[in-house]
């Protein structure tokens, strides 16, 4: 896939413009690399000197396919560069974006103080003409802040300076793909000066077919909540329907087939499972519900999708709890600790959401993922680690898939029958085939589907 992404760009005609990224998370990182890939002069910018370093060598501090090899490439290719110091990164740029990270406060609202310093940052050390980019996900009104800042740092600045709002729509897993193929590119701006620029930034991905939506700013910053929102929505409502389908005896599967096919509904986000979880949705539902409140709307929708989201921890617990009786001193194998499959991004995973609450009932709780084993493990210090999934179920006496990794798929059921010690598989995610488990002489435990017991239960050892 490196590749191809980096074939791509290489002969496409560019004006290069000199950009600085303040934030080398995920959203900074990527945006660091894909600016570089169509050919801009790029710094990364970040007050986490050991981060630099690393990324200096071409090392990415996470996992996300493609990523490190387009790195390690515009690195050797002269137009990616990382430093700590925020007057080598702002001094000559022509375009800065703001990817800070915006966690939320105690009370939901997110947290800017991130992107206030990195205003007083830019109002600092940028020359004349820079256009300021809002990267980050801030509620609507957070770029009238930042051109706030910049007006009382630097009066002879602030009146040269064009601040716009450019939201990323990228999904962990695939951000690399996304960035440089994405749907859309979403601009806010307030002057048409702002549109050319914007538009001169991202030309060779505009020449490929994307999509640009242009607005004005508090539309672009509100858009991106709502994207989030909608998404969070569409998958608390299919875990909603999930539950009255165990109730009724359907299938949740066949249900959301139904749905998906009705070009209205749409496919995409219509898996029911352990719910939504990663860094965006949860922190971005809660903070878009805060700024309702503060506009003076109640948009009760919002909390009953956290809440929905909630309940699938619950139903699943359950379940698990309906398998093995009594929990305590049981053993539970967590297949999949990461929130969705290709990050090693623990941040709010329903995996780690429902090992604490069997630790919590007394199992014993054991974890297998293929990249975010060590942060998981950092996250839960009581959540015990293997590095092989045939280690993960051995005398396991109910195991749990909670993230769709595709190497689950080539499992050899009739090997973990033999390991476990209870026959018992609780599908969080609806990964399975059901009758390959139950041939294998597993019980079988989907979610929004009927149970299904093990057809071959005489065949095997108990």
């Amino acid at each position: 896939m490196t590749q191809r992404l980096m074939e791509a760009w290489v002969e496409t005609p560019l004006e290069q413009m000199n950009v600085a990224v303040i934030g080398t998370g995920h959203v900074g990182l990527i945006t660091c690399v894909s600016m570089a890939a169509i050919g801009h002069s790029v710094r990364g910018m970040d007050i986490d000197e050991a981060k630099i370093a690393k990324l200096n060598l071409g090392i990415s501090p996470f996992h996300e396919p493609g990523v490190e090899d387009l790195l390690r490439k515009s690195i050797e290719q002269g137009r990616l560069s990382f430093t700590s110091d925020p007057g080598e990164a702002l001094g000559d740029a022509d375009a800065i974006f703001i990817c800070v990270g915006t966690p939320a406060r105690a009370n939901g609202e997110a947290n800017l103080i991130a992107v206030e310093q990195a205003a007083r940052d830019v109002a600092r050390y940028t020359k004349s003409g820079t256009i300021v980019i809002e990267k980050s996900t801030v509620p609507a009104g957070t770029a009238r802040r930042v051109e706030w800042v910049l007006k009382h740092e630097r009066v002879d600045l602030a009146a040269e300076l064009l601040v716009v709002s450019n939201p990323e729509f990228l999904r962990e897993g695939s951000a690399m793909r996304d960035a440089l193929y994405p749907d859309r590119i979403l601009v806010g701006a307030e002057s048409s000066q702002a549109f050319t620029r914007m538009r001169r930034l991202y030309g060779p991905i505009l020449e490929r077919g994307a999509e640009l939506i242009e607005t004005d700013i508090a539309t672009a910053e509100l858009a991106k909540h709502a994207c989030n929102a909608f998404l969070a929505m569409k998958i608390s409502y299919i875990n909603g329907i999930a539950r009255l389908c165990e109730l009724a005896d359907a299938d949740v599967v066949d249900v959301a087939r139904v749905m998906g096919s009705d070009p209205r509904i749409g496919p995409h986000f219509l898996s029911a499972g352990l719910g939504y979880g990663g860094f965006c949705f949860p922190k971005d539902l809660i903070a878009f519900e805060r700024l309702s409140v503060q506009l003076g709307y109640d948009f009760p929708l919002l909390s009953a999708v956290a809440r929905i989201n909630d309940d699938a921890i619950d139903n699943t617990v359950r379940k698990i709890r309906d398998a093995l009786w009594n929990l305590e001193d049981k053993r539970v194998a967590l297949l999949g600790l990461a929130f969705k499959p290709d990050t090693d991004d623990v941040r709010f995973s329903p995996a780690l959401t429902l090992a604490s609450r069997l630790l919590d009932e007394g199992a014993v709780v054991v974890g297998y993922d293929p990249q975010a084993a060590t942060d998981a493990k950092a996250e839960l210090p009581d959540l015990l680690i293997e590095h092989d999934p045939y280690d993960a179920v051995r005398d396991a006496h109910c195991i749990v898939l909670c993230t769709e990794w595709a190497e689950f798929q080539s499992l050899d059921l009739d090997r973990v029958r033999e390991l476990v010690a209870y026959p018992v598989v609780v599908d969080g995610r609806n990964a399975f085939e059901p009758d390959r488990v139950t041939s294998a002489g597993l019980h079988y435990y989907p979610t929004g589907r009927p149970d299904m017991p093990a057809h071959a239960l005489e065949s095997v050892h108990a």
